[in-house]
């Protein structure tokens, strides 16, 4: 079943302003029931890079030396002509009223929801990517997302926990920067579980000076951080000369399950749950209600991915030029070492090498083959698959197809699914059941075969399709998050989340693994509580899923890095697989406490 949807691609240059991207997703596909033209965030350099021509001299030559891939050039020249000319639609102007044929804008998330309830279809709004840290600036967090005016109310009601660009679910107090109450911003020294990267530039620069121990080299450090954080996104520029090797892992969660890339805690899911908006008076505080699912996000054209964990450079966002004359043309040669920093002048950045920019290709050792969103609906049609997102009967997984259940019990031997909200007076009680994903055999099965023809099957899935047998993966174990929102403004939210809360061993067993828990605590806590589940599947190799692949000293640093390089460095028949935990993420369930009743009552809401 497709859903009509577009995604809002919206990058802020400071953590005030950036909102991210997020997914609209809309439920009918009538001509009448759908917006005339999307609505996009347009004033982002990466949108720039899509639609701004190169030189004249780069649009010539580049086709000429790929000769047989020059009509691939052609027609992407041919759409940056095309989406340049559309006109911008007026502003101000009731989008009902606009015509067709004009760029729809929307600037912030406010501006997205008041443009769609303008339109005044049915539609879902989901964040997407939000710890991926290519686009977002350091020091960004969810907060200022939970206002009246931001939060879409109605609409914004699930969030993506895990993508192609790896996992956005938990949350840490480390940060990228220190952000003082007067704005100002400093580098925060390293633990044992990160190592910012402004701290990591200095100490790349510290390693070039002659004299390590002099004060001119401290001053070279210090200002080598201050750069890279004023260079926000783009603050690796700041060392000249500075490889992918250089960085190591800064900027990685190093006990994260696939983190994003250049890991932002403060955008987590976990985060998201836990916080609250008290500036609403004596009501209720503002809190966002997201059920959690995963996704693909693969710009390759790709019939879905992540069935099967092979071919990276296809089935991921991992790419780059095919030799180092090719990386020249494209990015220009290598800039040489120097002992001491420079400015970052994003303005001046050719928008030809906008994603070495964005660091395109230190991120290619953590695109992942991408994730699923699954759905417990009634019936297989449009409706019932619908009802299904809007109520939160959902659940995401890392690319396998495991099978997962999740439910609150009442006392009278009802069942809440994953999702719900309700009120309970006594000790909640809880039901899981996950079934391991099938093992795959290589190649197609004869329907795809019939369907699609040999050569069209080569094409989209390098001939290895989605292809079952009848044997299950094992389940390994449960593992339970509980998060306590927050009660009052500031409450610290590190000790709110307690991941894993429980960890519940399962019998190895094809069937699947059935477990119940209860939560003794939650009467005695007075407090709203938030529970969700991840079922984890026993070991297998993934692509990238070992990140930078380091060597660590006794202390926890890296010291050495094997990147997985997403052009020639690395061979393009090399998938980069290490052991991976493939795993399901169920939708929370929301409970508050009630003075008195005989037990949970729902309270679902939208």
């Amino acid at each position: 079943m497709a859903f009509l949807g577009w995604e809002w691609t919206q990058v802020g240059g400071t953590p005030q302003d950036h909102f991210g991207h997020k997914n609209v997703i809309l439920r009918d596909i009538e001509d009448d029931r759908v917006p005339a033209r999307p609505i996009s965030a347009r004033d982002t350099r990466l949108i720039g890079a899509m639609v701004q021509r190169p030189p004249l001299w780069q649009r010539l030559t580049v086709p000429l030396l790929d000769f047989p891939n020059r009509q691939r050039y052609y027609d992407f020249g041919r759409f940056q002509d095309d989406a340049r000319a559309v006109p911008l639609c007026p502003e101000g102007v009731d989008v009902r009223a606009l015509p067709r044929d004009c760029h729809e804008v929307a600037l912030t998330a406010e501006a997205l929801f008041e443009k769609l309830a303008q339109w005044g279809f049915e539609s879902l709004v989901i964040p997407h990517g939000t710890t991926w840290g290519l686009y977002t600036p350091p020091g960004t967090t969810f907060d200022k997302q939970l206002t009246r005016q931001s939060y879409g109310p109605g609409r914004q009601t699930l969030i993506e926990i895990y993508s192609g660009h790896g996992s956005s679910e938990e949350y840490r107090d480390w940060r990228a920067v220190n952000i003082a109450a007067n704005g100002e911003a400093t580098c925060p020294e390293p633990t044992r579980d990160y190592e910012p990267c402004c701290w990591r530039a200095g100490e790349i620069i510290r390693a070039r000076c002659t004299e390590p121990e002099s004060t001119e080299c401290a001053r070279r450090v210090e200002e080598a951080q201050r750069l890279y954080i004023a260079g926000g996104v783009g603050g690796h520029l700041s060392v000249p000369g500075a490889q992918v090797e250089d960085w190591r892992d800064c900027g990685q969660c190093r006990d994260c399950f696939n983190p994003a890339f250049n890991y932002r805690p403060g955008n987590a899911t976990q985060y998201a749950l836990a916080i609250r908006n008290f500036d609403g008076g004596g009501g209720e505080p503002l809190a966002f209600r997201f059920g959690q699912i995963a996704s693909s996000d693969n710009h390759k054209a790709r019939p879905g991915t992540g069935y099967k964990e092979f071919a990276r450079r296809e089935m991921t966002e991992a790419t780059g030029p095919r030799s180092a004359s090719w990386r020249d043309r494209l990015g220009g040669p290598l800039v040489h070492s120097e002992p001491a920093p420079e400015p970052v002048a994003a303005d001046e950045v050719p928008i030809t090498n906008v994603f070495q920019f964005l660091e395109g290709e230190r991120q290619a050792s953590f695109f992942m083959t991408g994730g699923l969103v699954a759905v417990h609906a009634e019936r297989r049609t449009r409706d019932a698959i619908w009802h299904a997102l809007e109520s939160r009967e959902v659940y995401g997984t890392s690319g396998e197809r495991i099978l997962l259940w999740f439910d609150m019990l009442d006392e009278a031997g009802g069942v809440l699914p994953m999702g719900s909200e309700t009120r309970a007076a006594s000790t909640p009680r809880f039901r899981v059941r996950a079934v391991g994903s099938l093992k795959q055999l290589p190649g197609c099965p004869d329907y795809s075969l019939h369907a699609l023809g040999a050569q069209r099957l080569a094409h989209l899935c390098r001939d290895e399709c989605y292809n079952p047998s009848d044997e299950r993966r094992l389940i390994t174990r449960i593992e339970v998050v509980r998060i306590r929102p927050q009660q009052r403004p500031g409450e610290p939210v590190r000790q709110l989340i307690e991941d894993p809360w429980r960890r519940i061993p399962c019998t190895p067993n094809p069937a699947g693994c059935a477990v119940e828990f209860e939560d003794a605590e939650f009467v005695d806590a007075k407090r709203e509580t938030i529970y969700y589940i991840r079922a984890i599947q026993e070991p297998t190799p993934a692509v990238n899923a070992g990140g930078f692949r380091c060597e660590y000293d006794a202390a926890g640093n890296c010291v050495k890095a094997h990147p997985c390089y997403g052009d020639f460095r690395t061979p393009f028949d090399d998938d980069c697989l290490s052991p991976n935990e493939e795993r399901a993420w169920s939708s929370p369930i929301f409970v508050r406490p009630v003075a008195a009743g005989p037990g949970p009552v729902a309270d679902r809401g939208r």
